[in-house]
């Protein structure tokens, strides 16, 4: 099994790195020309916001080997002067990364135990994640995968087809996660050719997305990727990711609107971020607005124990008591589940 290794994820790990800006005169998606214009540079955002510039020269120097990227649309949602945003603070790199936090490692769900092959994971009974690509569209300082070895553990195009073959010959399998990074990363054509070789593996019944580019870059979610996902025969399932409710603003409804439309069930997982969403206020909120648009809250994760991010965590105890709140508030169906994800169990255990 492939060993994670001290080594920081670098732009080199990655299958497909969000491009930079692009050369004049090159036709290209709407959305590719947004990723290609995001923030790549703390300082360029702090000037975008208003910001002292003690905050970016902090970033700058915490940044250490996670490449920083925030898009524009994402960015423009944030709270202009304030460097305590929550939705700054997902994204920019502070002090407290570099401090050592016990139990806190660069693989905190042991995934390298589960690698199957090339870039297949398997966790649990059922079900397999294709690791489609190393890139994402934001870079969150919290990330579980934020060390994850891509290239070395087959997160690859050749890699991708040996795990395609792997599914094709597993008949235990029904349902196929993209992951990465973001499996919406790459291109519809890339998307539409993966697609089909699981459409045609007949003991697949369901498709599922995992990808947060609907959230920080709504305009992805557009005519040609629904039209790709559509095709599918198989029965399709998109798990978004959004933390707190001002992530949600209309742009990312329409594109949620359009998911709905496949049809598609929607679900969102959010993360228990201390400075973020650690209120019942914001946790109703983020609900209730995920309900407005379409979307299941489905899960809130306890952090993931990963290197560099320490300061983000919220105490399991107090985390059960803002669980409780929600219940005391919300219909049911607007509750989501708690859980911790523990290496080796055959789910997610439900810590409410």
């Amino acid at each position: 099994m492939l060993a994670v290794t001290d080594r920081r994820r670098t732009a080199v790990d990655s299958v497909a790195v969000p491009p930079r800006p692009l050369a004049r005169g090159v036709e290209t998606a709407p959305w590719r020309r947004e990723l290609a214009a995001a923030f790549r540079d703390p300082q360029e955002l702090c000037r975008f916001l208003g910001l002292d510039a003690a905050v970016a020269v902090e970033a700058a120097a915490a940044t250490g080997g996670f490449p920083f990227l925030v898009p524009r649309a994402f960015a423009a949602r944030m709270r202009r002067g304030d460097p305590d945003d929550p939705l700054l603070r997902q994204v920019m790199p502070r002090a407290e990364e570099a401090q050592p936090a016990a139990g806190y490692v660069a693989d905190p769900l042991d995934e390298a135990r589960f690698l199957a092959g090339p870039g297949l994971v398997r966790k649990y009974g059922g079900r397999a994640l294709l690791l489609m690509t190393g890139g994402c569209g934001v870079n969150c300082r919290y990330c579980f995968r934020r060390e994850f070895p891509y290239a070395e553990s087959g997160a690859t195009r050749r890699g991708l087809e040996a795990a395609l073959d792997a599914v094709a010959a597993d008949t235990s399998l029904t349902e196929v996660i993209l992951s990465g990074g973001d499996p919406l990363l790459v291109g519809d054509e890339e998307l539409a050719a993966v697609i089909e070789r699981l459409d045609a593996t007949p003991h697949l019944r369901r498709l599922r997305v995992h990808t947060r580019m609907p959230v920080v870059l709504p305009s992805r979610v557009d005519a040609g990727l629904v039209g790709v996902l559509g095709r599918s025969r198989l029965s399709r399932v998109v798990v978004i990711h959004a933390n707190h409710p001002a992530e949600l603003d209309d742009d990312v409804a329409e594109a949620m609107r359009r998911l709905a439309g496949l049809p598609a069930v929607l679900l969102n997982q959010a993360v228990l971020l201390r400075g973020v969403n650690d209120s019942a206020a914001t946790l109703k909120a983020l609900s209730e607005r995920l309900v407005e648009i379409g979307v299941v809250p489905y899960y809130l994760h306890v952090l993931d124990r990963v290197r560099g991010a320490g300061h983000f965590e919220v105490p399991e105890a107090e985390a059960r008591g803002l669980h409780r709140a929600l219940q005391e508030s919300l219909p049911g169906y607007a509750v989501p589940r708690l859980v911790r994800e523990v290496p080796g169990e055959p789910s997610k255990t439900w810590l409410a």
